[in-house]
Formats: structure tokens, C-alpha cells, sequence
């Protein structure tokens, strides 16, 4: 029986070495290359929030403009970092827990390199003024079909290896990658044609437009996350999941309140008006799934604190959940009808994006790449002191472009209704706070050259050889891949 047992783990683990073999080299570029998209989006998030309230900064390039260079920043952050980071995490996930190679690396990478150099057109052609002006859809309109075949070529071998997959349990993770990846083309398709294609009213393109935006986040970032998360907590722990059941109902909750956001932006609009307070309704009940995660993670890390502590991985991913909470909160709070008045055409709208984009999504995407690289790199991370100052200088970072940004829109929009005030005391109200928000781009630039500089080692295969892994507080005499075996069925019914 123990003869048994040993050649099962043993096949169990050059299957495992196998996959992630057949993956190096699409899965570090996808991150790398995001890394270098992230840096490059924190640095037009500076230059953007300067100049909004300090316009004569950086006056000598006339051509950096606030509103160019924030539409910049923010399609950098969204489809140079986000979306990668997400394709990384896909294609490796996907496969391990379908325990299938990837056999077409050769058309992955081609088509990741056609997804980055298309990204970086359409950031040329913002930056030039060629953009759309359509908020998360600046890029011009020929971008778009590119993009979304790009995605087709990347992701569909995520789904075969999913349907070849032998049969058995579908993980909970498997459920927000395959949402996650079934969502993104039905959205991304149907905002293009909307937007750029159909002669519609133009008041409903703007409608669409703001469609796109909520379930963007909520539809694929969101689950990229959570499925990172779901993977992570019970795989460091060597536990199950708290709460199956409650996993299920979460997912389920997204799935519903998911396609109904957007829409809030446009309150007082000519447009059907239940479509503006379906969208702030969702937005506030969107609370229930974060709520549902927050716990179930939260729970199943429950009693491992020092390993929440010790692990890289598990501590950017439980700080991502926790931000997941507050972003319900604020979410439900902002989405009123009483304090919509105030936050509609504020500063606070940028913030509750960055608290998801960055708080929510990123952090757990650096908790998935300190967990993957090393075990297709099949070498250790360098430096504690990077992933320490990384994770600090991120958490703190995000958390004050939060609080700046939502204090100072709020303010903002308090001056927006006082109509016995000047114009100019609203103004000079939030820029107060924005000079906040700028020192926080500050901290995250120096965050992410930690993070670029020790993913770049590990590209170049200079990360340490040793059977340590790499933990914040101290080292274990443990092999740097973890004890994999049946954790992998963390999903199990018995869960």
C-alpha cells in the first residue's frame, strides 16, 4: 500500500513538473511583461495626478496633457498589467488543476506578443490624442478586434484542457477562471459593437460604455482574483476550503449582480432611469459576494496566522480578500442615492477603481506570481527584503490613494452642491487630497521597481538554487514546491 501511495506521488509530481515546464516560458512572459506595463502606468498615474492639481508641472511637454496622460494611465493599467497578469495566471492554473501540459506554448506567445504590441499602439495613439475619450475604452476603434482574437489565441487552450481534463471534481477555482473567460469576450464584443460599430443614440453608446467599465472589473478581474485566492489559501495551509456551499452561493451572487453595474454613472441621464439605479443597486448588494469571499477565505486561513505571515504568496492574497470587503463597503456606501449626489462627478469614483484594479485584483495577482514563478523557474526567490518592501510599499500606497481620493471627492462633491460657494474653494479643496494621492503613486512606483527587479532575475534564471523556500520571517527545511500531493483536491466535497 505504501509502495503504492509513493509511485501515485511520484507520478503525481513529474506530472506537475511536466506542466509547469510546458509553461516557463509563455506564463514569464505574460508577468514580465506585465510587470514592465505596470511601472509604466504608475508613472503616467503620477504625472496625471500632479497635473491635475498642479497644472504647470511638467510644463515643458505641452503634449502631456491631464486628461491624455490619465486615459494613458489607466489603459496601461488595465490591459498592459491587468489583463497579462490575468493570462498568467490562467493558463497556469487551468492546467494544474486540469492536470494537463500545454501543448501549443508556440501560439501563446506569438499571440501575447500581437497583444503587446497592440497595447502599446493604442497608448502611442491616446498619448498623440487618437483616443476614443470613452473611459477604459480609449484605445481607437481598430484596437479593439485585435485584442479581443489576441484573447481568443490565448485563452482557448485553457478550455480545451479543461473539457480533455480527466473527469472528476471542477474545483472551485476552475468555476471563476472558465466565468472569467466566457465573460470577457461576451462583454468586450458587445461594448465594441455598441460603441464603435452601430449607429445607436449616443446617449446609450455612453451607457454601454459604462457597462463595460463595472463588469470589466466585476466580471473578469474580479474572478481572476478569486480564483487565485480559493487556489492559494487552501494550497499553503494544507487545508480544505471553509465552506463549499458558501463558495458556491458567492460565485453565484457575482454571477447575478455582475451584469447589472455600470450603468449607476449615468443618474439624471435621458435614459431609462431604472437601468442608472439597477446599476447603484448592484453596486451596493455587491457586498453579499465579498462578504461570502471575505469569510470563506478568511476562514480557512484561520489559525494559520504565522503562515499568513512566513508565506509571500498567502499574505498579498489575504490583504487582496480583505480589500475585496472594504471594496463592498465603500461600494455599498458611495452607491446610495444620497451619496451619489455627492461622488457622481468626483474624485472618488478613481479611487474605488484603484482600490479594485490595484487593492483587489493586483494584489492578488503578486500573490499568484510568488507562488508560480518559483515552480517554473524551478529556483527561489533572492531577497526577503524585496517582497517585505514590495508588500508594504504596495498596501500602503493603495490604501492612501484610496482614502485621498474618496476624503477629496467626497469634499469635492460637497463644494459641487454648495452653490453659495465659488468654484474655485471646491477646487482648491480637493487638491489638497491630491497631492496625496500623487505621494502614494510615489511609493507604488518604488514598490513595483522591487518587484520588476526580482522578476526579472527570476527570468534570467539567477534566483537561488536551494531546497529553502523563500519565507518573510524565517526558513524551513522544506522543498521550495510545497507539499503538493492531495492538496490539490483542496475542492472536494468534504470541503
Amino acid at each position: 500500500m505504501a509502495e503504492t501511495t509513493s509511485t501515485a506521488d511520484s507520478n503525481g509530481a513529474a506530472l506537475r513538473a511536466s506542466i509547469d515546464r510546458s509553461l516557463r516560458h509563455p506564463v514569464m512572459f505574460f508577468f514580465t511583461s506585465g510587470a514592465a506595463w505596470l511601472a509604466v502606468a504608475i508613472v503616467l498615474g503620477l504625472v496625471a495626478s500632479a497635473k491635475k492639481h498642479a497644472p504647470e508641472f511638467m510644463t515643458c511637454c505641452s503634449w502631456l496633457d491631464a486628461g491624455i496622460v490619465d486615459a494613458a494611465h489607466m489603459s496601461a493599467l488595465i490591459y498592459g498589467w491587468g489583463v497579462q497578469a490575468a493570462f498568467g495566471i490562467i493558463i497556469w492554473l487551468m492546467a494544474r488543476l486540469s492536470r494537463k501540459e500545454c501543448t501549443n506554448v508556440g501560439t501563446i506567445l506569438v499571440a501575447g506578443h500581437f497583444w503587446n504590441a497592440t497595447v502599446a499602439i493604442g497608448v502611442i495613439c491616446i498619448m498623440t490624442g487618437n483616443g476614443s475619450g470613452i473611459p477604459w475604452m480609449e484605445f481607437p476603434s481598430f484596437v479593439w478586434p485585435v485584442l479581443i482574437f489576441c484573447f481568443v489565441l490565448i485563452t482557448i487552450w485553457s478550455l480545451i484542457q479543461f473539457q480533455v481534463r480527466d473527469s472528476g471534481h471542477v474545483y472551485v477555482s476552475q468555476w471563476y477562471l472558465l466565468a472569467g473567460l466566457l465573460w470577457f469576450p461576451w462583454i468586450a464584443v458587445t461594448a465594441y459593437l455598441f460603441v464603435f460599430v452601430f449607429d445607436g443614440n449616443p446617449v446609450m453608446a455612453t451607457g454601454i460604455a459604462a457597462w463595460y467599465k463595472g463588469t470589466l472589473f466585476l466580471l473578469f478581474f474580479v474572478p481572476m482574483a478569486l480564483a487565485s485566492a480559493y487556489y492559494l489559501a487552501p494550497k499553503v495551509t494544507g487545508r480544505p476550503v471553509f465552506s463549499y456551499d458558501l463558495a458556491l452561493f458567492g460565485f453565484w451572487a457575482l454571477a447575478f449582480l455582475g451584469p447589472w453595474a455600470g450603468m449607476q454613472k449615468l443618474v439624471g441621464a435621458p435614459i431609462p432611469q431604472f437601468l442608472p439605479y439597477a446599476g447603484a443597486a448592484a453596486m451596493v448588494l455587491i457586498l453579499i459576494p465579498a462578504m461570502s469571499v471575505g469569510v470563506n477565505i478568511l476562514k480557512t486561513v484561520a489559525g494559520y496566522g504565522d503562515v499568513v505571515a512566513e508565506s509571500p504568496s498567502l499574505r498579498f492574497t489575504a490583504s487582496g480578500v480583505v480589500l475585496f470587503v472594504v471594496y463592498g463597503f465603500l461600494s455599498a456606501a458611495l452607491h446610495l442615492v444620497p451619496s451619489m449626489k455627492m461622488t457622481q462627478f468626483s474624485y472618488s469614483g478613481y479611487g474605488l477603481d484603484i482600490l479594485g484594479l490595484y487593492g483587489v485584483f493586483s494584489l492578488c495577482a503578486f500573490g499568484a506570481v510568488y507562488f508560480i514563478v518559483p515552480r517554473i523557474t524551478r529556483r527561489e526567490w533572492l531577497s526577503r527584503r524585496f517582497i517585505k518592501w514590495h508588500f508594504y510599499l504596495s498596501l500602503y500606497g493603495v490604501v492612501s490613494i484610496v482614502i485621498c481620493a474618496i476624503i477629496g471627492g467626497v469634499s469635492q462633491g460637497q463644494g459641487i452642491e454648495d452653490l453659495s460657494q465659488p468654484f474655485g474653494t471646491m477646487a482648491e479643496r480637493a487638491s489638497q487630497y491630491g497631492w496625496g494621492v500623487t505621494l502614494a503613486w510615489g511609493f507604488l512606483l518604488i514598490a513595483n521597481l522591487f518587484f520588476c527587479l526580482h522578476l526579472l532575475l527570476m527570468w534570467a534564471r539567477l534566483g537561488r538554487r536551494s531546497s529553502h523556500p523563500t519565507l518573510l520571517k524565517a526558513h524551513h527545511g522544506e522543498s521550495p514546491h510545497g507539499p503538493e500531493g492531495e492538496i490539490d483536491n483542496y475542492g472536494s466535497a468534504s470541503a
